[in-house]
């Protein structure tokens, strides 16, 4: 019996579910592209893998294993579709989801829109009990008091349970005690424990955590445990691995455990995805653009690794605007997603201006031109009038586009503004593009960078449609394609290592911390993660361990995360570790206050080991020679340009703009005036001419 050489990856988005199989012995790999689902997300994923075995002509036997990441919990949390969840916490703090941080996140907004809190109050319970700071008990748990309120909640239909008490953190033995007493009381009851899911100071973000875990637990349990059976139904017997929001990927059980932390998996997995390729081309510093059907993604790749954020904000109500969502204490790639994608529907308003999005077609019924019953005009419509697209061959031959459908569409839109329908084509098309770059400038600018120090990789089916318009109005002159652009994430997700991260809070001044406790107390969070990672892996498999912490000066409010050298920690680590907080925070204010004291507030660790076979084979064929030849609308005027073919490419080839080059997954638009140079690796790298010789499409 031959071992298995194939591993598979699955990414479902709002519009397409993304299905990858990668050969482990060659590199070489096969993609699709499946219409998503939404009643029933794994029915996509099971006819997207079978369709795919069965035009290359696979056996599920060979795969070894199965990598997936899905925007389905994230969608369930913004849209408010999970669990009907109760919340237990200690006696005299029901009501700390409303009080939250205490502040408005827009001091003169007097009609200020706050997020709603996912447990109403109505469904909060107390118990009496109480820790202290210090992790002391001050007084014990009421077994009565937890029971009789578990037990108000379930007559009420909660169906999932999140424990919160206070200092939980310092001191997780009371809610370890309610855990087993619920368990009996209430067999079959999620039950979500604060010093499980975030055991971390700060009562707010820990208890919004909390409930967000158990709000999602019961879809997710119901989801992975649904595909999981259908999988082996379908003959996959390998291993089934989730895609987490730090980029790293874990077993399916640690993933129904703690679902939350795969709120972000899917952009996760193409920030990753193009870390991967801009090193392959020598990049370091990137903003990586995924453009999906749905939203459009960016984060900031620095020093070759996308940048990971400890707080991330759910659901905000002013998507630009920090303090308006549902804080998590999760670990993410930390990126900006704005709605506006391929299905992304354009309009006018009430003052006549054209607008595109948030609002979005999705898979169900989708833009107009997919034929299936949609007639809003969308991005992809406008697209297609443009001759950015191709009609028979859209989605790698998946389906056939209807520009007739896409012509009434956007042919309403172009009348209510008295225009023409290619003039409002074009319109949409730059809307769109300004919006995506609007959003660009407002998250690098929050890191402190300017846009035109980075180059631009761009992933998803949009994204290199997109690209080069979207780096001309940030000033970017060199733009990445990398191979199989439209199903980067899914790579991204056979790339990812299996990465844990473990957090937990010490609140004490460096100073009079001794060594020995601060190192036990990171040897604690590295056995945790790595039985996570030996779980996923294998306990043989070589690991990478990161320590961090948030530190601050004495007496600040908030701290910064900071990277620490490798342990073990004795007297001597005293100075480096002071040196490596002043130099992460000199690194962000430039500026000390006069103040010495240093304090630990939270340790973290981070414990990472690679995956088998991530070796990809770039694919370049035949000389570079235009498969074709289509119309396409530069500055208003209708222009012929060649048509490329992607697997046509050789290592060395230079093409000149106006040009398409089309693969299965994406077509990348050369604007006027670009070069592009295709490499070795496999990636395309397009230099943009500069602002007095640019001209643009369309």
């Amino acid at each position: 019996m031959r071992a298995p050489h194939l591993a598979l990856a699955v990414d479902i988005g709002g519009t397409f579910t993304d299905v990858v199989v990668l050969d482990q012995r060659t590199g070489r790999f096969h993609a699709h592209k499946e219409l998503t689902t939404p009643d029933n997300p794994a029915r996509g994923v099971v006819t997207g893998i079978a369709r795919l075995f069965a035009r290359e002509g696979l056996a599920c036997a060979d795969v070894g294993r199965i990598v997936h990441a899905t925007t389905l919990f994230t969608n369930a949390l913004i849209e408010r579709r999970g669990a009907r969840t109760g919340l237990i916490t200690t006696a005299g703090f029901r009501d700390t989801l409303e009080i939250g941080h205490e502040r408005k996140y827009e001091l003169y907004d007097l009609h200020l829109p706050l997020p709603e809190p996912l447990v109403r109050r109505s469904l909060r319970e107390e118990a009496i009990e109480r820790i202290g700071p210090d992790g002391g008990i001050e007084q014990p748990l009421d077994g009565g008091s937890l029971r009789a309120a578990a037990a108000r909640l379930v007559d009420k239909g909660v169906e999932s349970l999140a424990v919160v008490f206070l200092h939980a953190y310092a001191n997780p033995a009371h809610e370890q005690a309610a855990g087993r007493i619920l368990a009996e009381a209430h067999p079959g009851l999620p039950v979500s424990l604060s010093s499980e899911v975030a055991p971390q100071i700060r009562e707010y973000d820990r208890t919004s955590t909390t409930v967000a875990n158990a709000y999602i637990k019961p879809l997710a349990d119901a989801y992975l445990g649904r595909l999981s059976t259908d999988l082996r139904e379908l003959g996959l017997r390998a291993p089934l691995f989730m895609m987490l929001s730090n980029g790293g990927l874990t077993h399916l059980e640690e993933a129904q455990r703690v679902p939350v932390q795969l709120l972000e998996s899917g952009p996760a997995a193409g920030a990753l995805a193009a870390a991967v390729f801009g090193a392959r081309s020598g990049l370091r510093d990137l903003l990586a653009f995924d453009m999906g059907g749905t939203t459009a993604k960016l984060c900031v790749v620095q020093g070759g690794e996308p940048l990971v954020a400890h707080r991330f904000e759910a659901g905000r109500e002013r998507r630009f605007t920090r303090g308006s969502g549902l804080p998590l204490a999760i670990s993410t790639v930390e990126l900006i997603e704005i709605g506006a994608g391929g299905g992304s529907i354009a309009r006018l308003d009430a003052l006549g201006l054209l607008k595109v999005g948030p609002r979005s077609a999705g898979s169900e019924p989708g833009p107009a031109c997919y034929a299936r019953g949609g007639t809003a005009p969308t991005v992809t419509d406008g697209n297609l009038l443009l001759g950015l697209l191709d009609a028979e061959g859209f989605a790698g031959g998946t389906m056939r586009l209807d520009a007739g459908a896409a012509e009434r569409a956007v042919g309403e839109v172009a009348t209510q503004g008295g225009l023409a329908t290619t003039e409002t084509a074009a319109g949409i098309h730059a809307v769109v593009n300004e919006t995506m770059a609007a959003a660009a400038r407002v998250h690098v600018a929050e890191h402190g960078r300017d846009a035109r120090d980075f180059a631009l990789l761009v992933t998803g089916g949009g994204g290199p449609l997109h690209g080069c318009e979207v780096a001309r109005r940030l000033g970017i002159r060199r733009v990445v394609c990398p191979p199989a652009a439209g199903v980067a994430s899914a790579l991204g997700l056979l790339l990812a290592p299996a990465r844990v991260d473990r957090v937990a809070t010490l609140a004490r001044r460096l100073d009079q911390l001794p060594p020995e406790a601060l190192e036990a107390a990171f040897q604690r969070l590295e056995e945790e993660a790595g039985a996570v990672v030996a779980a996923t892996l294998g306990p043989d498999v070589p690991r990478e361990v990161r320590r961090g912490a948030d530190m601050r000066f004495a007496g600040q409010g908030y701290e910064i995360v900071a990277a620490l050298p490798p342990g073990p920690y004795d007297a001597a680590s005293l100075a480096p570790l002071r040196d490596a907080f002043l130099a992460a925070y000199d690194a962000i204010f430039t500026r000390r206050p006069p103040v010495q004291g240093i304090e630990f507030v939270n340790i973290r660790v981070s414990v990472s080991a690679k995956p088998p076979g991530t070796a990809l084979e770039p694919g370049l064929a035949a000389a570079p020679t235009p498969v074709g030849e289509r119309g396409l609308r530069i500055e208003g005027r209708l222009v012929p340009v060649p048509v490329h073919a992607r697997a046509g490419l050789v290592a060395g080839a230079r093409l000149q703009g106006p040009a398409l080059v089309e693969d299965g997954m994406s077509t990348l638009v050369l604007p006027p005036g670009a070069v592009a140079s295709v490499e070795a690796n496999g990636n395309l790298v397009v230099t943009l001419p500069g602002p007095r010789q640019a001209a643009h499409t369309p």
